[in-house]
Formats: C-alpha cells, structure tokens, sequence
C-alpha cells in the first residue's frame, strides 16, 4: 500500500478538483487529447464546446445549490429535532405549502436547466445557433465512415479525395510527444481553422461513434444512415477522439485525429492529397504566409 501513495500523485489530484471546481484550465491541457488527473471535460476548441462547457459549469452550480441547501435541512434536523431536544415528538402529518413548495420549486428547477439544455441541443445541429457570422456557402463536408476498425474520410467538395485512417501500432510511432499511444493515426483528417465543417457520418458494417470531445461533438455511425453535425475548430492543433460505441473486437484501437490548419495550409494539403496522401502532410509542417505576414505576427503577439 506504501508503494501505491504518492505526494506528486495526491497532489495532482488536489490541482485536478481545483481545476474543475473553478474551471482552471492548466495549460498542457490545450492539446485535445486526455490527460493523466483530469476530471474535468476538455479544454473548449470550438464554440459548441464552448456553449457545452458553460452549460455544464451552470448545472454545476445549481446541483451545488441543492446539496448544501439539503445538507442544511438535514443538520437543522439533526441538531433540532433529536429526541433529547424534543422527547415529545410532533405528531404532524401534512403542510400543505410544504407539499405544494417542495413539488413546484423542483419542477420550476427542472424548467430552467431543460431551456439552455434544449437551446444546446438545437445548436448542435444548427450552426446559425452558436455562430452569428454563419454562412451555408463557406462550409466544409467532409464525410466519416466508420469501419471494423477503422475510419475512412472523404472530402466531397475536393474531388472526391479520399483515404483510410488507422491506428499506428506501438511499432510505427517514431515520435511520443507528438503521436500519442493510441490516438495517433497514420493520416490525419484535416480542416482549415474558422470554418465550419459539416461533418458526415455512417456505418459501413456495424455501429460506431464519432466523438471528438474537444470538438464538442459526438455522433452515430449507423450503416444505412446518414447522420450529420458540425463543428469549428477555433485554434490550430491535433484533437483526439475515439470510437465511443462498442464495435467489436479492436473497438478500442480506431482513434480519430482531426487536425485544424490555417486555410492557406488546407489548400495546399488538399493539392498535396489528391498526388499521395502520405506525402501530402508534409506541407503542414512549414511556416505560413500568414504567420510571417504583418497581420499574423500581430495576431501572434
């Protein structure tokens, strides 16, 4: 047992609950993927995230409310109404305010959570919702299905690009820091950061899920189904999901990397794309015109 306890290990615990107590964020943790500790829903990539995690911290709040106010009925209780304070106990039976208040402020409760919840829910079909500036016409589809067990994208507005995407073994990862054990792929679905993507999804053999939780989203892949979400990644970077519905025998090893470039970028992987897609991420990993533009420095500063 003395092996098992560690300060760093409680310590980092601690620093966990604070952080989603008073919704820190430490700052490794804006990289779309898990971390070691964490309690709390990934850091916000996207507006939906964002309207998920707001909606989150209020329930939060009000479930908080309930609990400290029902802890403070039952010490009131305790302390109160014990039989050395009250040998004679009272033999009332009903109140009817009581009743009436302890059945119309939980439902008035429930109405309150379930409008931002509806409104959240909407949103997530809805670009219009979440995004005032929304425009149909500069969106990206990009369509996702799912296999046993892997993922297969396909970029409809391109010519049809399209290439599989699989799990790169404990063999084939030649950098740790940046290909995570077992969200790492051999190609990444790539998208241009400040647009919106419509995102497509369907089964090609059984039921999967596509889930970014950075991303804010999560949908079914269901074979003969085509079922649709979106999503705008706000900042450059790699984010992690995984197959969220049991599968089959490798459910557990078909991650899904999206990565968010500046539209510059995106362009020019596309172009690379469509002569050799293992090739084509090379381009990625060059300076951007924009960031060494005037107008991309001052954004960087």
């Amino acid at each position: 047992m003395k092996q098992a306890f560690s300060w760093p290990g409680v310590f980092a615990a601690l620093m966990g609950i604070m952080s989603a107590a008073f919704g820190i964020a430490p700052a490794w943790a804006q990289t779309g993927q898990p971390r070691p500790w964490e309690i709390n829903l990934q850091p916000a990539a996207s507006p939906i995230m964002s309207m998920i995690h707001a909606f989150n911290s209020g329930t939060l709040v009000v479930v908080s409310i309930i609990v400290l106010f029902v802890l403070v009925l039952l010490l009131i209780i305790i302390f109160r109404f014990n039989s050395r304070r009250n040998p004679v106990p009272s033999k009332t039976s009903h109140n009817t305010l009581v009743e009436v208040v302890w059945t119309v402020v939980p439902i008035l409760i429930l109405v309150g959570i379930a409008v931002p919840s509806f409104s959240l829910l909407i949103a997530q079909h809805d670009p219009a919702r979440a995004l005032a500036s929304y425009d149909p016409e500069k969106t990206l589809t990009v369509k996702a299905t799912g296999s046993q067990w892997y993922w297969t994208y396909t970029y409809p507005d391109h010519d049809d690009l399209e290439f599989d995407s699989l799990m790169l073994t404990d063999e084939e990862i030649t950098d740790p820091a940046t290909q995570p054990r077992l969200l790492a792929v051999n190609h990444q679905m790539v998208v241009p950061v400040g647009t919106v993507v419509d995102m497509q999804v369907i089964g090609a053999d059984v039921i999967h899920s596509f889930a970014v939780p950075s991303l804010g989203f999560k949908i079914d892949a269901v074979p003969g189904r085509l079922n649709s979400t979106w999503f705008l990644a706000e900042q450059e970077g790699v984010y992690y999901g995984q197959c969220s519905e049991l599968c089959g025998r490798d459910h557990a090893f078909m991650p899904i990397a999206i990565r968010a470039v500046s539209a510059e970028k995106f362009e020019a992987w596309i172009a690379a794309a469509a002569e050799d897609i293992d090739t084509s991420y090379a381009v990625l990993d060059g300076p951007s015109a924009e960031a060494d533009s005037p107008e991309g420095v001052a954004a960087g500063e």
